[in-house]
């Protein structure tokens, strides 16, 4: 649904994110791009003069009750259950807590303080559920990632979603006032396989900082500050080291790469860049253990995850970026490796068709084969001028996401929820 823009904007909104903190480091753990989207919107928000408190759940004696990330954008951890020891799964239990906690802060100030709240991923959703009621703010809700999507596209030997899941998040979209997802097909299935009222869905595609993440000084320079030689050839995958983000796929695609074109192996650099994540915390292992048997641990290498400032040059020193993920909700990674002017191989599925441009700005993949996915890295690699090519449609289709416009399309659905939850108390009283 499109929203027309609005003069009027909240002055404050409560953003939710509990089973992860804004202040993790993007890469380890449940912390990857829901963490950047929603810090980079907030802060352009900040800019457009709406403040955003962002709460998550305090997982340290040593944190501060709240901390000022950018001006106008704040950090609020909220206390419930022991600091440490509850995983993600465990979070439901706690939502009475975290309830309560919200509710301490919240009694501080004014009932028209928050305007709105927008909630990220299904378990801060039944958080925004809980404060929604009892508050009547009107609700926002992203779902980043859904449990029947997951589960439609999981990953060999990977443990589906489970139903409790599920059933929370048909909770939240019956629970809120709209919901927001990142592209056209993430709408379609909040509409066919959770019942959303097509009405209340609406569509913001996610940005990139497009100063942090450009070509800069290009490859040559990167693979100096990396100490990467200018003539190898570098493929890098960039994200929690979890089956369902595939790198598994990468490291099978490169052995038969290998079998097939020997002569890319002198020259041939893969890193995997990441931590372990969710229901993969032994994957490093297995994967290290699955390059070895593979006889290609020359070529494959780890790398730990690296702090964002330093990411770009990563990019930069890459000859593709690849993205072998199951199912992806958008697929910042690929916008961010585009954005530095690095071609991106991804498989055809979600956001992933919206994050990289077939044929312009990389190539998308139709399932998980390392054939497949061999064949097309291959060629790529051994064609510079395509890569060339691409690198400049990358820098061009990533032009077009900028999070000033996440911002701004996001403030229009607050306006229209703030309207939205007007007309209904109108209707109350009289």
């Amino acid at each position: 649904m499109a929203v027309k823009s609005n003069s009027s904007q909240p002055a404050r909104i409560a953003t939710l994110m509990v089973h992860t903190s804004p202040l993790d480091q993007a890469g380890i753990g449940d912390a990857g791009g829901m963490n950047v989207y929603v810090t980079e919107t907030a802060k352009k928000m900040a800019q457009a003069n709406v403040a955003v408190d962002i709460f998550t759940r305090k997982t340290s004696s040593n944190s501060a009750d709240s901390v000022e990330i950018a001006p106008g954008v704040n950090v609020f951890n909220l206390e419930a259950g022991p600091y440490e020891g509850i995983s993600k799964e465990d979070l439901p239990s706690q939502i009475c807590a975290l309830t309560s906690s919200f509710m301490h802060h919240a009694a501080k100030f004014s009932a028209d303080y928050y305007q709105v709240l927008h909630s990220h991923y299904w378990i801060s959703g039944q958080l925004g559920w809980m404060i929604s009621e009892r508050t009547k703010i009107p609700l926002i809700h992203t779902m980043h990632t859904m449990a029947k999507v997951k589960n439609q596209a999981l990953a060999d030997g990977e443990k589906p979603e489970p139903q409790t899941r599920a059933i929370g998040e048909a909770q939240v979209v019956k629970a809120a006032t709209g919901l927001i997802a990142n592209t056209d097909a993430e709408a379609a299935a909040l509409v066919s396989l959770y019942d959303a009222c097509p009405d209340n869905v609406f569509v913001v595609s996610p940005g990139v900082d497009l100063q942090m993440f450009s070509p800069g000084g290009g490859k040559n320079s990167a693979r100096k500050k990396l100490n990467i030689a200018e003539d190898a050839l570098v493929i890098s995958f960039v994200g929690r080291i979890q089956p369902h983000k595939g790198p598994e796929t990468l490291i099978r695609a490169t052995a038969e790469m290998l079998q097939h074109s020997p002569m890319l192996r002198a020259k041939l650099a893969v890193i995997v860049m990441g931590g372990p994540s969710g229901n993969g915390q032994g994957e490093p292992e297995r994967l290290k253990n699955l390059a070895q048997f593979l006889k290609i641990d020359d070529v494959v290498h780890f790398v730990a995850p690296c702090k964002r400032v330093d990411l770009p040059d990563w990019y930069r020193a890459s000859d593709l970026v690849c993205v072998p993920s199951h199912s992806e909700s958008f697929g910042l990674v690929a916008l961010e490796a585009q954005a530095c002017g690095t071609p991106v191989v991804a498989t055809a599925v979600g956001g992933l068709r919206t994050a990289v441009s077939d044929g312009i700005s990389g190539s998308l993949v139709d399932g998980h084969d390392p054939r497949a996915w061999s064949s097309v890295i291959s060629r790529l690699l051994l064609e510079p001028q395509r890569r060339l090519l691409l690198s400049v449609g990358a820098i061009k289709h990533a032009s077009h996401f900028g999070w000033e416009h996440t911002a701004r399309k996001t403030l229009d659905v607050y306006d229209w929820a703030i309207s939205q939850s007007e007309a209904k108390n109108l209707r109350a009283i009289n």
